[in-house]
């Protein structure tokens, strides 16, 4: 997004680019008080708080619409089945994928991530193989592949990062050859929130014909996203990080390569027919959604997208990216803190650790004075071990957070530091 630089000016002369008030005002949560203090949610690395646009929509379904989708001829079901569609055609404008068939809808990001090691590494990798992943992966996009390598016997590769938490890319240029079947990446560091280098990623693997799947579970939400500009070739999110529900995700897949892939689940909608000889599996996307799919958080997500694409996803990048800096520096000043994670390009997520203390005990502070961070590994061990520490404290800024809330989290660490002189 930006680079991270000093902030001259103080938060009282920094004005939003929107009605951040107004915004926050569609988010009945933000209201709540933990103890004495008001509640200061910067744990949306984990899940985005919801607008009650999407409350209200989640509401109106089960009030009026809902009925199983694709199987019946009656209002409900056709209603709920439009719905439900509509929500798939607004994930393909949001993501610009070029047909609306190239959309999975999946339990989350983690569900896709499987769905696309079962249906197409399962099929194209074999032993000897490589994929190539990078070590600020989340653990969702290293163990499906484990589990392939140890079924299969092919190999996982690993780029590296430096100390500020950047992917090399040199090195990834050397690790690309001629077995390497897959490039498994994330798009935004869920433990740190750098950026990856996409478009070079991208271009490397596709100069040797090797396709690119992106987790981009931590980007949906904070930097618009272009699969068609990009060239990946699989793409996946979750709803519950866009502010819409949770059970709910996203798998594009370019269409040439979804035709090919065999579905890993069976049952319901994914067939056309079905014989004690043979079944006919039914066409993409369909044949990836077996069973009754999540019809209420579907529409929900869908409800989500108008949200963000109402307020202008550039637009919260921006006020993010302006969060993001004033935490940097205001964290920076105070005496023991380390900051984890310094990369140029970076998504609104501030990690770091406080000398002496560990992360459980600063986040259970935080708590008391009314602060939400994350704690711990993050589900990404690998990248805790690239920097020596069992865990970090993890601030993640959305689009409804305050400066004030920084300012929030700077008097919590202010205490624990107190507390733990």
């Amino acid at each position: 997004m930006t680079q991270l630089a000093s902030i001259a000016s103080t938060p009282a002369t920094r004005a939003a680019p929107y009605d951040l008030e107004g915004l926050r005002a569609q988010f009945p949560i933000l209201g709540l008080r933990i103890g004495d203090a008001p509640l200061a949610y910067l744990d949306n690395g984990a899940s985005s708080q919801m607008p009650q646009p999407v409350i209200d929509r989640l509401v109106h379904y089960q009030r009026a619409e809902h009925a199983n989708i694709h199987r019946g001829v009656h209002y409900l079901s056709e209603t709920a089945t439009a719905a439900f569609e509509g929500a798939r055609r607004k994930v393909q404008r949001f993501l610009n994928a070029a047909e609306e068939c190239e959309i999975i809808f999946t339990r989350g990001t983690t569900d896709a991530l499987n769905l696309v090691m079962h249906g197409f590494g399962r099929a194209y990798i074999g032993e000897g193989d490589e994929i190539i992943v990078s070590t600020l992966e989340h653990h969702s996009n290293i163990v499906p592949w484990q589990m392939l390598c140890q079924e299969r016997g092919c190999h996982l590769r690993v780029i590296p990062c430096n100390d500020r938490g950047e992917l090399l890319l040199e090195a990834y240029a050397e690790l690309l050859g001629p077995r390497t079947r897959l490039v498994a990446i994330t798009h935004v560091s869920n433990a740190l929130g750098s950026i990856s280098p996409l478009r070079e990623v991208i271009d490397l693997a596709h100069a040797r014909g090797v396709p690119v799947l992106v987790d981009g579970a931590q980007a949906v939400a904070h930097i618009p996203v272009d699969v068609q500009a990009l060239d990946c070739d699989f793409y996946c999110f979750s709803g519950h990080k866009l502010y819409g529900p949770t059970g709910i995700g996203v798998l594009y897949g370019k269409a040439a390569l979804l035709e090919k892939m065999q579905p890993y689940q069976g049952g319901g909608d994914m067939i056309l027919s079905v014989s004690f000889e043979k079944t006919i599996y039914n066409v993409i996307p369909h044949k990836f959604e077996a069973g009754t799919p999540p019809i209420a958080a579907a529409i929900g997500l869908g409800a989500a997208i108008d949200f963000v694409t109402g307020v202008g996803i550039e637009r919260a990048a921006d006020w993010e990216a302006t969060l993001l800096d004033y935490a940097t520096e205001q964290l920076s000043q105070l005496p023991g803190v380390r900051l984890v994670g310094t990369a140029q390009h970076k998504a609104s997520v501030l990690s770091f650790v406080l000398a002496g203390v560990h992360p459980h005990d600063v986040g259970t502070v935080l708590n008391e004075a009314g602060v939400a961070v994350r704690t711990g590994h993050h589900c990404a061990q690998p990248v805790m071990q690239r920097f020596g520490l069992p865990a970090t404290v993890r601030a993640s800024f959305a689009l409804y957070n305050r400066l004030d809330e920084v300012d929030q989290l700077v008097g919590g660490l202010q205490r624990v530091a107190r507390l733990f002189a």
